[in-house]
């Protein structure tokens, strides 16, 4: 069904109560697994391994959502910046992972997610400076049949006040007192239906989701990524918010995202302490049979599930000799599996690799 020639898309806050009993209920549950997993979180030493290596996997999901595919292989391939490796698909989802880091670095900065910083990330996504979209034509299609599911707002000016007025909501807690989730459901639904940018939209959105959950200090990185959830519920998150645009139907569409957010969040439970473990069997292999163990050393080796003497130098600060002794000595002892691209080396921590690999 399409939408009504003259609907519009009314500006926040909602006109109506968006917490009925069904989304209040359901809300404890996922406030007690984002808690646990801020806590599970904080057990990592260096918290950069966990950005790195979920974002890298939120990177590749997100990415899967607009269909533009790429194996665990490839991606880490290509964070190895060899001359010998080219893959359109992963430098695309590398973009992904540096347009998060910005995100959360401005935000982080500023305590707010302003248009410029939603600009900045989209930017960084399609490394350009197309900005909001200044043109009309842009329409969403259903993939099957071809046929105009949805109309985003196509005058400039409409897209700035819409933007300008989300901007508002995200950051005045006084314009709405709702739960921090029901929100960044809301906020979800509203950039999705602005639709403000050319490309990037769905990945930008997404990005906002994890932001605004840091904004609200429930969790402290950017770990928390709903991009699987939607993969495997991808029929329900279109109809859902068409639904919401349709027939004002909120209910379904929030319950959907707290849901979300209680599965993702115990999913990466589960992952963030079996890489613990990892790290656990690791240190005790390394620093029990090597002279040259420390957790720099550890950290690196985590931090990248596929390593080159590069981040050795660059992480340890030794000599690159230094740096391939190591590699060597742990790849002849089975610790990483040496791999040749070109004239290069990378070294691949095989089982770190088959834990993000099987998620």
């Amino acid at each position: 069904m399409a939408l009504d020639k003259d609907w519009k898309l009314a500006k926040l806050p909602i006109n109506q109560d968006l917490e009925t009993k069904k989304v209040l209920k359901s809300l404890p549950a996922a406030h007690a697994s984002l808690a646990e997993l801020k806590g599970i979180a904080s057990t990592i030493p260096n918290q950069s391994i966990l950005i790195n290596t979920l974002g890298l996997q939120e990177a590749k999901d997100s990415s899967a959502v607009e269909n533009i595919i790429t194996t665990h292989d490839d991606l880490y391939k290509s964070e190895l910046n060899l001359d010998a490796f080219a893959s359109l698909n992963a430098k695309e989802v590398q973009n992904y992972i540096s347009a998060l880091k910005k995100g959360f670095m401005l935000t982080s900065k500023s305590g707010l997610i302003t248009t410029n910083t939603i600009l900045k990330i989209q930017e960084e996504l399609e490394q350009n400076k197309a900005g909001f979209r200044k043109l009309p034509g842009t329409s969403l299609k259903n993939a099957a049949n071809g046929e105009i599911i949805y109309t985003p707002p196509q005058d400039i000016e409409e897209i700035n006040d819409l933007m300008t007025n989300l901007e508002f909501f995200i950051n005045d807690k006084s314009i709405c007192e709702y739960d921090p989730i029901v929100k960044m459901a809301i906020i979800h639904y509203q950039f999705e239906s602005i639709h403000p940018f050319y490309d990037g939209n769905g990945r930008t959105g997404r990005i906002i989701n994890i932001l605004y959950l840091i904004l609200e200090k429930l969790q402290h990185l950017p770990i928390l990524y709903l991009s699987s959830y939607i993969i495997k519920n991808k029929a329900d998150y279109y109809r859902l918010l068409q639904e919401v645009r349709e027939n004002n139907n909120w209910e379904e569409w929030i319950l959907f995202m707290i849901n979300g957010v209680e599965h993702t969040s115990k999913e990466t439970i589960d992952l963030i302490i079996q890489i613990r473990e990892l790290m656990k069997n690791y240190k005790r292999a390394l620093r029990d049979n090597y002279k040259f163990y420390s957790q720099d050393l550890l950290n690196n080796l985590f931090k990248h599930p596929y390593t080159k003497i590069e981040f050795i130098v660059n992480d340890l600060g030794v000599t690159r000799i230094t740096a391939a002794n190591y590699l060597n000595k742990l790849a002849e002892d089975g610790l990483l599996k040496k791999e040749k691209l070109g004239t290069g080396n990378y070294y691949v921590n095989t089982k770190l690799f088959g834990l993000l690999s099987k998620r």
